[in-house]
C-alpha cells in the first residue's frame, strides 16, 4: 500500500519529529547541538516557517511549527536534513544515513492543543529521566519561554502571546503549565498523532480543514470496502 503523503498546510501548526536510525544518537556534543540549532534558525528564515517550540534529544528531536506556505516546511526539513547529515559525518568520520527515514509529521488545532504540544515537548527531557524540571534542560526552547534566556529566532504564537499581558505573565503563566504537566491521555494523542500523521483536532477543525486538502485526515476504516450490490 502507497504511503499517504505528510499533510502541510500552510497557516496551521505542525508537530514534527526526527529521529535517528535504529535510535542512534543524532548528536553526540554541544558542538552538534549548536550546529543543528543554527541550521534550524538559518533555513526556517529561508522557507518562512515559524518555530515556536523545539527540545534536542540524544536520538531524536521534536519541532512545533506554523508555514507560511505548503511547501515551507518540507523544504525546511530536507535541507536542515542534508546539510547535518553532511556536517555531522564528516566531523565524526562516518558514513551513510543519519535519520530514521522521513521525519514524522502532523497538523494540530491550536486552541486544543497547541500549548499542550509546547508543554509536551518541554517535559521531554523530563520524561526520559535526564533533567528534573524541565528549566534544567539547556537544549530545548523552555527557558526561552519562561524568560531565563533569549532565543530571537524562536517565534511565539499567538496563543502564547495570549497568556498574559506583559513578558513576566506570560512567562508566569507558561511556567505554571509545564509544572502542572499533561494528562496521561493528552501525551498519548499527542505522541500517537505525530508518528501516524494524522491530523489532530475536534470533529469542526478537521472538518474545516479537510476543505483545505484533498488527502484524507483521519486514518479509514479496517477491512476492505464493502461490495456494490445491484438494484
Amino acid at each position: 500500500m502507497a504511503r499517504q503523503p505528510r499533510l502541510t498546510v500552510s497557516g496551521y501548526p505542525h508537530h514534527v519529529i526526527q529521529r535517528g536510525n535504529d535510535r542512534q544518537a543524532i548528536v553526540r556534543d554541544d558542538a552538534d547541538r549548536e550546529r543543528l540549532l543554527a541550521l534550524w534558525q538559518e533555513h526556517a528564515q529561508t522557507f518562512k516557517v515559524a518555530i515556536h517550540a523545539y527540545v534536542i534529544m540524544d536520538n531524536h528531536f521534536h519541532l512545533l511549527l506554523t508555514p507560511e506556505t505548503d511547501e515551507g516546511l518540507p523544504q525546511m526539513m530536507q535541507a536542515v536534513g542534508r546539510a547535518y547529515v553532511r556536517y555531522f559525518n564528516v566531523r565524526h568520520h562516518r558514513s551513510g544515513t543519519l535519520w530514521e527515514g522521513r521525519y514524522r509529521s502532523n497538523l494540530i488545532e491550536s486552541e486544543r492543543y497547541l500549548l499542550a504540544c509546547m508543554v509536551y515537548i518541554d517535559l521531554n527531557p523530563v520524561r526520559a529521566g535526564m533533567v528534573a524540571q524541565a528549566a534544567d534542560f539547556k537544549w530545548s526552547s523552555h527557558r526561552h519561554c519562561i524568560g531565563q534566556l533569549s532565543a530571537k529566532w524562536v517565534t511565539p504564537h499567538a496563543l502564547f502571546w495570549g497568556l498574559g499581558n506583559t513578558p513576566f505573565a506570560r512567562e508566569a503563566v507558561y511556567a505554571e503549565l509545564v509544572q502542572t504537566g499533561l494528562a496521561q491521555r493528552e501525551k498519548e494523542q499527542l505522541t500517537q498523532s505525530a508518528l501516524s500523521g494524522w491530523a489532530l483536532g475536534s470533529a469542526d477543525f478537521l472538518g474545516g480543514l479537510q476543505q483545505a486538502t484533498q488527502r484524507r485526515l483521519l486514518p479509514g476504516k479496517a477491512g476492505r470496502p464493502a461490495k456494490k450490490t445491484a438494484d
